[in-house]
């Protein structure tokens, strides 16, 4: 059923005004009042605020974007406040917590066979290997994750430490996935790492947390990050799972 919309008593008293029929000048005049009122009301009614002068920053884009411009732009600033909440539900949890919520995201991303072969490790002593991803039936292809419940920025000496336990396991791929930040020297030492190590920070997790308009999640990790962990070509979209109220 299609929406319906009712006149109001002013727009009666309009169209009897101009005899039923309303100039476009007249139209474009209500509309202008009509942006300034909502930009009112966004600052508290002293028009001087961020808000306001955001608002009227994207009234005034709005006035020559096209509809589809004006829908994406829209759509964009809508996943941007998801993502910032899902960061402050991510700073909420538990490092075990965290771990188990960066295998889903990888699972749901389409790595793994089924959420079983992505196996949750991390413990003390665990020699720096949070989760392990076996991407065939028999294990013979494994991805090695960690997972820093950080505030803070990783560092070359993290990616260091956790290159190092890769060579322990006798790997050549990994994922370090952290809440917090990747420095710039972090992101060399992993460019230059024998193998491949894929580097995901916590903006970078929000982002692939959040599905995209049609309700699936399409694997958006970068095409030479796909082939470097081993992604299966098979799963190009796989719906979210949510295994706890309290993750996603």
């Amino acid at each position: 059923m299609r929406g319906a919309w009712i006149i109001t008593d002013a727009g009666r008293k309009l169209l009897d005004a101009y005899g039923g029929k309303v100039p476009e000048a007249e139209v474009e005049r209500i509309g202008s009042e009509a942006r300034d009122v909502s930009i009112q009301s966004l600052s508290g009614a002293t028009g001087t605020s961020h808000s306001a002068r955001e608002a009227a920053a994207d009234g005034g884009k709005a006035e020559t974007q096209s509809p589809r411009e004006q829908i994406e732009d829209a759509l964009a600033r809508i996943r941007a406040s998801v993502a910032r909440d899902l960061l402050v539900q991510i700073g909420r949890q538990t490092p075990a917590e965290f771990e188990s919520l960066v295998l889903d995201v990888l699972y749901a991303l389409g790595y793994g066979l089924s959420r079983e072969a992505l196996v949750r490790t991390g413990r003390s002593g665990d020699g720096g290997i949070d989760g392990i991803v076996s991407l065939d039936r028999l294990g013979f292809q494994k991805v090695y994750v960690q997972a820093k419940k950080w505030k803070g920025q990783v560092g070359a000496p993290e990616i260091q430490g956790f290159m190092g336990a890769l060579h322990l396991q006798g790997a050549d791929k990994g994922v370090l996935i952290t809440s917090g930040s990747i420095s710039g020297p972090a992101r060399e030492a992993a460019r230059q790492a024998r193998g491949s190590v894929v580097l995901i920070d916590g903006a970078r997790l929000a982002e692939l947390m959040i599905p995209p308009v049609s309700g699936k999640l399409s694997p958006r990790l970068t095409g030479r990050d796909d082939h470097a962990l081993g992604a299966r070509a098979g799963r190009t979209q796989c719906r979210t799972r949510m295994h706890s109220s309290r993750r996603w």
